[in-house]
């Protein structure tokens, strides 16, 4: 694989940090770029940063001394790289004309952030599960008048859990309706501990935006391409509650599911033992060698144990019963930074460059 020159927009907020981290000794992508508000802009990354470094390894050396670029300039930026990842912290609408604009300046966009992703012509991607939604971009193209640039998303960090979980069940099942209930993270917030002493011994019942997310997201992901847009699909039916618990990092899903035609506890677990995709196929740096694991063990999975599976890119199920108002429930969980957010993105990308779609 060739390699390429990335630069990370809004790179010293949490999400930013934490792509800043992965791409230290990624074998494809090299950091050539930190980018962030104007008020950052000028100084060292270690200046801009300062003491709210949140991630548990150390900050890059070689990302200490980098100048920070001010975001907001396009063509500055995106002529020193190939692509970039945004994590920035602005409105909606700045975000679009911002992700655009760097689009439109032949510099494709691999997005954390929610404004485009229910753009019509922008790929909204889990790469094991909709990588084929990645054809859109073509179109896109048109629409922005570009030849490399375009915008492509990844989905909001609460349905990396259980959107994989239920996905292989769908073709042979039949999803009809889930209802899941999310506890959440702080990082989730771009918060730890220090940041966020209300939340010790706390848990909040509110995350503004979240639930309908949760609900409408996973319809897009398992939607197809229909004259260079991507039409969602109109079932199962999702209803979600999500709520910020006390744990630093990985987001927990309760899960209740019922089906079209019931299948045994024994063929649910082999679908998600036996669940692969495009990144296992084209085995790429990021991909967990198994996307799935199922606990046989009644307290698994634990944040605190099972987050960092597959170095966090893994999704961990357990506890799966029958229930009594739907088919089954079933707990699972995944690392909201790393496979919900950075980590996510990374894949991405890996996908886009591995298809062609960098060059």
């Amino acid at each position: 694989m060739k390699q390429f020159r990335v630069g990370v927009v809004g790179a010293t907020g949490m999400v930013g940090q934490r792509f800043v981290s992965l791409l230290e000794n990624h074998p494809w992508f090299h950091l050539e770029v930190v980018a962030a508000s104007a008020r950052s802009a000028g100084k060292t990354y270690q200046e801009a940063v300062g003491s709210r470094w949140a991630m548990t390894n150390p900050m890059p050396e070689n990302v200490k001394n980098m100048v920070v670029l001010d975001a907001s300039k396009v063509e500055e930026v995106a002529g020193k790289v190939d692509f970039i990842f945004c994590a920035v912290d602005m409105k909606k609408e700045e975000i679009r004309a911002l992700e655009e604009a760097y689009a439109k300046a032949e510099c494709p966009v691999v997005s954390n952030n929610s404004a485009h992703r229910f753009t019509p012509d922008v790929p909204m991607v889990i790469p094991e599960i909709n990588s084929d939604h990645i054809q859109v971009i073509h179109d896109q193209r048109k629409r922005l008048g570009t030849k490399r640039g375009f915008v492509a998303v990844k989905s909001n960090c609460s349905l990396q859990s259980y959107v994989p979980a239920l996905h292989p069940l769908m073709a042979d099942f039949g999803v009809t309706k889930c209802l899941v209930c999310t506890y959440q993270a702080i990082s989730g917030a771009g918060k730890t501990f220090e940041t966020f002493p209300e939340i010790v011994d706390n848990v909040i019942p509110y995350i503004g935006g979240e639930e309908e997310k949760s609900e409408q997201e996973p319809l897009k992901i398992w939607g197809h391409i229909q004259d260079g847009k991507i039409v969602p699909v109109t079932a199962p039916s999702i209803t979600a509650q999500c709520l910020r618990v006390p744990c630093s990092d990985g987001h927990m899903a309760a899960v209740f599911v019922s089906f079209e035609k019931k299948p045994s506890m024994e063929q649910i677990k082999e679908k998600w033992a036996a669940f692969s995709g495009a990144p296992q196929a084209l085995n790429l740096p990021s991909a967990p060698k198994q996307f799935l694991h199922y606990f046989e063990e009644e307290n698994r999975p634990q944040t605190k144990l099972d987050r960092m599976l597959e170095n966090g890119m893994a999704v961990s199920i357990g506890r799966l019963r029958p229930d009594t108002q739907y088919d089954y429930k079933f707990v699972c969980l995944s690392h909201n930074t790393l496979r919900g957010a950075a980590g996510g993105a990374v894949l991405l990308a890996e996908l886009l460059a591995a298809e062609g779609y960098m060059d």
